[in-house]
């Protein structure tokens, strides 16, 4: 892990947000391809998946996100903690706007939001997982970006971290959208295919969080909780929703303290 901190402090945070965000997109990648070995996948599995993603989601926006925006805010009191209730409502209210209008459907195949579109299913489901990737790719880039703005509270160690946790959460996702598609009858490799293609998205917005807040280092306060607003809007009304589906709420309820106790210890342990 040293080893792999010390690489990144080499280079520069966009490439470094770059890197970062390949690596989250490959383990989504590295799910998906479980769709070669397994047709179908038990919805107690598939819950208690979807409950840890939550769960590192919600730890993730706190620990790295929310915590080290508050501490570099400026002032005391309510003024301190301003920049980060303003970007954290910002946040929630982008993925708002998205979810109303791209079109999508979830998991289950039954419940389509958004503009109404003649698109098929399997592009509707591969959109909403799109719309989960957002934040996070844009919460790992403007990590990264605040490292080069030479600010303590944002690190090396803490960005690598971070995009490590995302990676742990975006395995079960990529299965969470291939195993759906291969039981709705597409081939495994189209369903391999739009499975992956889900995280491309997190390269992309790495970038563009890193780029903007390099360029424009007084909002790295509001863009970190920006990005938590973002990814806890996500937990709330799509991931937590998905797994109260079925009869496996409890599995799920533990998938999610697992996850958050996974990403917590991660960010405390080796994020400082």
């Amino acid at each position: 892990m040293d080893g792999i901190i010390e690489y990144f402090g080499s280079i520069s945070p966009i490439r470094g947000a770059l890197y970062a965000t390949i690596f989250t997109w490959f383990l989504t990648a590295l799910g998906a391809s479980f769709v070669f070995f397994f047709k179908t996948l038990h919805r107690g599995f598939l819950d208690g998946m979807l409950g840890f993603t939550g769960g590192v989601m919600v730890a993730a926006s706190f620990w790295s996100l929310l915590a080290p925006g508050i501490e570099m805010s400026e002032g005391e009191g309510f003024v301190k903690v301003m920049p980060a209730a303003i970007g954290f409502f910002l946040g929630a209210l982008f993925i708002f706007a998205l979810d109303k209008i791209l079109p999508h459907i979830h998991i289950n195949f039954k419940e389509t939001e958004g503009i109404k579109t003649p698109w098929h299913r399997t592009t509707l489901l591969v959109l909403a997982i799109t719309l989960h990737n957002i934040p996070e790719g844009l919460a790992v880039g403007v990590l990264f970006g605040g490292v080069a703005t030479g600010i303590p509270e944002a690190s090396i160690a803490g960005a690598v971290v971070l995009a490590l946790g995302i990676g742990i959460q975006n395995f079960p996702e990529g299965m969470a959208v291939s195993m759906p598609l291969r039981r709705q009858g597409l081939s495994r490799r189209k369903s391999f295919w739009y499975g992956q293609m889900s995280a491309v998205v997190e390269p992309i917005a790495g970038v563009l969080g890193a780029v903007a807040v390099t360029f424009f280092t007084p909002i790295l306060p509001y863009a970190l909780a920006f990005a938590a607003g973002a990814m806890i809007f996500v937990v709330v009304e799509e991931v937590i929703p998905e797994t109260q589906q079925d009869k496996y709420t409890d599995i799920a309820t533990l998938g999610f303290i697992g996850g958050f106790i996974v990403m917590m210890c991660l960010d405390v342990a080796l994020g400082g």
